[in-house]
C-alpha cells in the first residue's frame, strides 16, 4: 500500500505515543512521532503537509498552545486534539482556534483512522485547489489587454454585441478574441472559462 501524507503524533506518554503511531502505521499512514510539543514545533517550519495528532495536557507547552503555534505558523495544517475524560471543556476551545477535530479517551481504533485521513484528504483537495489557481493565474498572465476584458465581459454575462459596444470593437472581433481565449486559457467551454473565472477572483472584479 502505497503511504498517504505524515501524521506528526506528540504526547509525552510514551506507551501512548508508541500506541498511536502503531495503529496508524499499520493503516498504511506514515508517521512522525515527539515527545514534546517543543520538539514538534523546532521542526515545524519544514513541513509541507500532513496532519498533527497531539494530546491536550502536556507538560510546558499544551496541546492548546501547540494548536496556536501551529494556527500562526502553518495555518494550512489541521490538527486533531486527544483528550482525557474531564478535558472536553478544553476541547472545545480547542475546536474555537481552529482544530480539525478532537477526539475523546479512550477512542475506537477506527475513529482516529477516519479522523486523520478526513484531514489529510482536506489537505490534499485545497494543495489541488491552490495549484489549480496558480495555473489558471499563470494563464490569465498570458492574455493581452483586450483578451482580458473579452473575458470579463463574458464572465459578467454579456452577449457579443453588448462586449462589442463596450470596447468599441465589431461583434466579429469580439467573437476571435474569444476563441483566443478559450485556446489560452484552455478551457472546453463558457461554463469552463466561468468556473476558472471564479477560481481567480476575476468573477467579483467583473461584477463590481
Amino acid at each position: 500500500m502505497q503511504p498517504e501524507a505524515t501524521i506528526y503524533v506528540i504526547d509525552d506518554d510514551e506507551a501512548v505515543r508508541q500506541s498511536i503511531e502503531f495503529l496508524l502505521k499499520t493503516a498504511g499512514i506514515e508517521v512522525r512521532s515527539f515527545e514534546s510539543a517543543k520538539a514538534f514545533l523546532d521542526v515545524l517550519p519544514e513541513i509541507t503537509g500532513g496532519c498533527v495528532v497531539t494530546d491536550v495536557r502536556m507538560p510546558d507547552i499544551t496541546g492548546i498552545d501547540l494548536l496556536r503555534r501551529v494556527r500562526e505558523v502553518k495555518p494550512e495544517l489541521p490538527v486533531i486534539v486527544i483528550t482525557g475524560h474531564g478535558d472536553v471543556p478544553l476541547a472545545v476551545e480547542a475546536m474555537k482556534l481552529g482544530a480539525a477535530d478532537f477526539l475523546e479517551k479512550p477512542f475506537d481504533d477506527d475513529l482516529l483512522i477516519a479522523s486523520a485521513r478526513s484531514a489529510l484528504h482536506q489537505v490534499a483537495d485545497t494543495t489541488k485547489r491552490n495549484a489549480e489557481v496558480a495555473e489558471i493565474h499563470d494563464k490569465l498572465a498570458g492574455l493581452s489587454n483586450r483578451e482580458r476584458q473579452v473575458l470579463e465581459g463574458l464572465v459578467a454575462g454579456k452577449p457579443n454585441k453588448v462586449i462589442a459596444f463596450d470596447l468599441g470593437i465589431s461583434p466579429r472581433t469580439v467573437e476571435i478574441y474569444r476563441a483566443n481565449l478559450m485556446t489560452k486559457m484552455s478551457a472546453n467551454s463558457l461554463s469552463d472559462l466561468v468556473r476558472m473565472a471564479m477560481l481567480a477572483g476575476i468573477l467579483e472584479s467583473a461584477a463590481d
